[in-house]
């Protein structure tokens, strides 16, 4: 009976329509760019497909309406007094569904071919965003209905981040993997930008098509993913560069040894045939994978940092559509395109993080600076945002930066790391049960933040934003001896000598 952790790739169906796609006519170089953008257009899709509903709130939720000359509208069963408590849920069962469907997409991802599951989830995810549109043109006011499309929209959303995680992995090693990693993870932030544009710029023929529009775009981009995405080198029977990579060290004992050794870590062997043999690498275990170093601290402060980033995800729009800015509100369009300045801010947020942990060989360290920087800026766009347009944008811009930056870089290369690291012997199948568990626990994180949003903001926008900088204080605190192992480690190796005191 065949081993059913033993898993046996087959090259995606464009090389077989497209033979000039063939490693024979093509460097390795050319399939890691090819791959590198065709993950970073499916997970931009993923996030499009994910914007809608904070673009459409302060049109569904007339309780709080910036301007009494104009009549009250809505949508049942939104416009009640209730209004922001129901989107607050109505996010709750979306991100619930995502976070419970992440852990075991990650399992069952590095179970079967990624390249057909990821299909199966950019497919599941359009038709879903698409039925929560039709609500509109089908006159739906059931609450249970949106609910429930969104905890299946949430299910097969949470199988995106695994996979292209995985694959990524597959394909970068270690070398200068925080600066790829950040700029590929830019996705994150385009999508949000291209949701937010997408959806701003048709509600003015009704709300439905602002989820139609982002539902089409990922069904059409899953075709392209099915077609062309190779899932690691050995499918198409190529094999990366040699590379001597020290793996990822999260963890020191009090001699201030390395509790993770340092090992080469080798390729898989690959066949005659183009096609991959993994059988003697068996995926790991989910609660092993829980026991990896450095996995847990890095997973529960992605658990608060993901709380504040999805705060702004889901209640920017409607945060800025609902303060005035100079003295002026601004319309449903403009606050929508307004606040892609936040996720402009992270796409540089996320690419400085990167590129600065690979200069430092320092995640933690590099993640903690960040969120202790990202407080006093949170502090100064709640009490100085609303003075000009000019100041709103430059704080946003900061807040983007500052709040995504270790967010990119804790789902992304550190994820990467953990999951390759010398202690499971670089086994590429436990990457994305490693990325799944770090991106679960942090989308748990992800949907309590905007219901408490939700709820909070009945009593002010200051406790909001309370909550948020309370939250960025613990995901730094939480990395505190992390942080503590990288310092002592540098200096152990004769690096960062005026950490000495504080590694000590």
């Amino acid at each position: 009976m065949k081993d059913p952790k033993t898993l046996t790739l087959d090259p995606p169906p464009g090389f077989s329509l497209f033979p000039s796609l063939n490693p024979q006519q093509n460097t390795v170089t050319f399939h890691q760019i090819s791959t590198l953008l065709i993950t970073f257009l499916a997970y931009a899709a993923f996030h499009a497909s994910r914007k809608p509903p904070s673009i459409v709130k302060s049109i569904l939720d007339p309780d709080t309406n910036p301007n009494p000359t104009s009549p009250q509208s809505g949508w049942p069963p939104f416009n009640s007094a209730r209004g922001t408590q129901r989107l607050g849920e109505l996010d709750l069962a979306f991100l619930s569904a995502y976070a419970i469907g992440m852990y075991f997409s990650g399992h069952v991802g590095d179970r079967i071919d990624v390249r057909v599951f990821l299909t199966v989830g950019m497919i599941g995810s359009g038709v879903f965003t698409v039925l929560f549109g039709l609500g509109f043109w089908f006159n739906v006011h059931l609450l249970s209905y949106f609910i429930a499309v969104q905890i299946c929209c949430g299910v097969f959303q949470s199988i995106g981040w695994p996979c292209v995680v995985a694959v990524m992995g597959n394909w970068f090693g270690k070398s200068k993997r925080g600066l790829i990693m950040g700029v590929w993870n830019s996705h994150t932030s385009v999508g949000n930008i291209i949701g937010s544009i997408v959806a701003s710029s048709v509600l003015g023929f009704g709300w439905g098509w602002a989820f139609l529009l982002p539902g089409v775009i990922i069904v059409i981009m899953s075709c392209i993913v099915f077609m062309f995405l190779v899932v690691n080198p050995e499918t198409i029977g190529l094999e990366l560069p040699g590379e001597e990579e020290e793996e990822f060290v999260m963890g020191m004992d009090t001699e201030g040894t390395a509790l993770v050794d340092l090992q080469k870590v080798g390729s898989e062997d690959d066949d005659d045939s183009g096609r991959v043999s993994q059988s003697s690498v068996t995926a790991i275990g989910f609660l092993e994978a829980w026991k990896l170093p450095g996995v847990a601290p890095f997973a529960f402060c992605l658990f608060f940092s993901k709380l504040v980033a999805y705060t702004f995800l889901y209640w920017l729009p409607f945060y800025i559509r609902h303060t005035a800015v100079a003295g002026v509100h601004l319309s449903h369009k403009t606050a929508g395109i307004l606040s892609t300045i936040f996720d402009i801010g992270g796409v540089v947020g996320g690419i400085l993080a990167g590129y600065i942990s690979d200069l430092i060989d320092a995640r933690a360290v590099t993640s903690i600076i960040f969120l202790t920087l990202s407080i006093p800026v949170l502090v100064l766009y709640r009490l100085y945002g609303t003075i000009s347009m000019s100041s709103n944008i430059s704080l946003m811009f900061l807040s983007g930066l500052l709040v995504n930056g270790p967010y990119a870089l804790i789902t992304t290369a550190v994820a990467a790391d953990l999951g390759t690291q010398s202690s499971i012997k670089g086994n590429s199948r436990a990457l994305a049960t490693v990325s799944a568990i770090i991106d679960g626990t942090g989308s748990v994180g992800a949907a309590l933040g905007p219901l408490l949003a939700g709820y909070i903001s009945t009593r002010g926008w200051n406790s909001v934003f309370f909550m948020l900088i309370l939250s960025l204080s613990v995901a730094g605190l939480l990395l505190v001896r992390v942080v503590r192992s990288e310092i002592k480690g540098k200096v152990n190796e004769g690096k960062w000598l005026w950490f000495s005191g504080i590694a000590h």
